[in-house]
């Protein structure tokens, strides 16, 4: 299905798009494409005097795991947010988190019921980990949900293409860039 509406109170949530993830070999060919959607969005949802959220991480949580977690060594910069994001502008809430979720242990629920937010649009990466965990909080929470398709990636193309088939459609709706972008500007109106 693709995006029907945006709430009057929609907000644009970023995960993960920061210099260290940005920087994985691995990541690389997916991430020019779709930082670029989601700065297009950011800048249209700020024009829109919507909120927008952009959400790193620093930490992991704690607890055995099967597979081992990266042991790269992380720089100070490595949290830093993507530029073409524009952290800096006026408005823009920022969240850290330590888990792959951003409603987990973080003000972010508190923050948009603040807002009067009603409807989160979602971009970042990975799609099967900090988006599809986001997602998956958001519904619970009470949030309507869009994915923004084309801004979203992760480098395992069967999780990417599991979440954006399988899971996301049962949580809310998902649309591309161009398809969102269109819904606020009819909503704009």
């Amino acid at each position: 299905m693709t995006v029907t509406t945006l709430d009057p109170r929609t907000a644009f949530v970023v995960i993960d798009l920061q210099q260290g993830i940005a920087g994985i070999p691995a990541a690389a060919p997916l991430v020019a494409p779709l930082v670029a959607n989601a700065a297009r969005l950011a800048d249209a949802f700020r024009a829109a005097d919507l909120p927008v959220v952009l959400v790193n991480v620093t930490g992991g949580a704690p607890g055995r795991t099967e597979r081992p977690r990266p042991a790269s060594p992380r720089d100070e910069s490595w949290a830093d947010l993507l530029p073409e994001l524009h952290p800096d502008a006026e408005g823009t809430l920022h969240v850290t988190k330590q888990t792959w979720g951003a409603f987990h242990s973080t003000d972010l629920d508190a923050r948009l019921r603040d807002a009067g937010v009603t409807q989160i649009v979602l971009a970042g990466i990975a799609t099967s980990a900090g988006v599809e965990s986001t997602a998956r909080a958001a519904h619970e929470h009470g949030y309507n949900v869009t994915v923004a398709t084309d801004a979203v990636g992760d480098m395992d193309p069967v999780n990417h293409e599991h979440s954006l088939t399988r899971v996301f459609p049962r949580l809310g709706e998902t649309g591309t860039s161009d398809e969102i972008l269109d819904l606020l500007a009819a909503t704009a109106r």
